[in-house]
This record gives structure tokens, sequence and C-alpha cells, in this order.
């Protein structure tokens, strides 16, 4: 494994595989575990100081959404990254988080936008720093901030599992697809549609932001690939 565990330490008191599963999650979706890369369940549970039983669970859970690729009596590995499943996830998320900029829209106040505007300015720090991982953290929090406007938490939920392939490309991609600046344009735009309070303006503006990031995407895709 190229990835450490030792220094982790889980509540005893909790459901373990309720904390091993976004950890796992988290090393699938960042790159740490690549695609076709064997999940040494045995190792993982090892370095957690775990039976294998939450950690079979865990997997199990993100077989589910179809982030590994369990096959009996084999070795279980990260799903490789499927073109179709990207497709799928896109159209899901453009779906829902125009929506969800589109009633953002009519709810803004000026508390709203000044926290927009805190999150784009660490997000803009982080790339400036190079700190990838934590840029695309503070991407996310900028679109879970803005389904939680109308007050929409299981909708960041769902959009949250149904990304799950566009992230892994994002991780992938990011430290050279040379798009920050756009990336940080697109949200102001989207900032500015959202403090318009007009729905059809914010949410053409979510439109438009994915789009482009879809469109990277797939240059990657019809290109060397991301992997």
């Amino acid at each position: 494994m190229s990835y450490d565990l030792s220094s982790i330490r889980l509540d005893r008191s909790r459901p373990l595989r309720e904390q091993i599963y976004p950890m796992v999650r988290g090393l699938l979706l960042t790159g740490a575990i690549k695609p076709g890369e064997v999940i040494d369940e045995k190792a993982i549970a090892a370095q957690l100081h775990v039976s294998r039983t939450p950690v079979r669970e865990a997997v199990k859970r993100l077989s589910d959404e179809h982030l590994v690729d369990v096959v009996a009596q084999s070795a279980t590995r990260a799903a490789r990254i499927d073109r179709k499943e990207i497709e799928e996830s896109f159209l899901i998320r453009r779906a829902l988080e125009m929506e969800s900029a589109a009633q953002a829209a009519a709810r803004m106040t000026q508390d709203h936008a000044d926290r927009l505007a805190d999150i784009l300015m660490m997000h803009a720090r982080a790339l400036e720093r190079r700190h990838f991982v934590e840029a695309i953290s503070r991407d996310d929090e900028f679109h879970r901030y803005i389904t939680g406007i109308p007050g929409l938490p299981r909708l960041w939920e769902t959009i949250e599992i149904s990304k799950a392939q566009l992230d892994r490309c994002r991780h992938l991609m990011l430290p050279r697809a040379g798009q920050a600046e756009a990336t940080l344009e697109q949200h102001r735009e989207i900032i500015r549609g959202l403090n318009s309070r007009d729905p059809a303006k914010a949410s053409a503006a979510m439109k438009a932001h994915l789009d482009a990031a879809y469109r990277s995407t797939l240059a990657e895709l019809d290109g060397p690939g991301l992997v």
C-alpha cells in the first residue's frame, strides 16, 4: 500500500464501519488508491487495529457506489475510470445543482454573499499554495453552502454520492489542468447570479460552470487519459 493509516485513532464508542467508510472513500477519490489498484482489506484492518469485518462492510458500501470492484474469490480493486458513469454523474449533478442555485437565489442575504466570498478567497489561497486537495475541498464547500441556503442538506448528500466518479477525475486532473483561475471566475459569476436574486440567472451560471468542468474532463478522457 502507498498510504499509511497507522496514525489514525478510531473512536471505539462509534460504529467502526461508519468511520472507515469515509476514510477509504477519501483514499479512492483523491487517488491515494489508484484506479485498478488492489484494496488490501487485511492490511487496512491491521493498520487501524480492527478486525476485517468493519473494513469489509465499508468496502461493500463503496462497491454499491461503483467505486470498488469486488470479485468473488479474487482481488478487490478500485474501480477503473468509466466514461459512461462519469457522464451519468455529470447529468445528475448538473440537474440538482441548477435547481439548488435557483432556489438559493430567491433566499440570498448579505450574510450568504459574505460567506461565499470568504470560501472563494480560501479556495484561491489554496490554489496559490498548490494545495490541491484543500482546493477541491473548498470547491465542494462552496457548492455545499449553496444547497444549504434554501435548507436542502439531503440534496447535497445525494449530489456528493452521485459526483464521486467526477471527483476522482478532479483529483487526477487538477495539478495539470491549468484552469484554476477559470474555475474561480465561474464561482464569482455564480455569486453574481445568486446576488441578483434571479433564479434563472443563478441557475444558468451554475450550468455554465459545471458544463465547463465537464468539457475539461472529457478532453482528458479523449486525450492521453486520466490513468
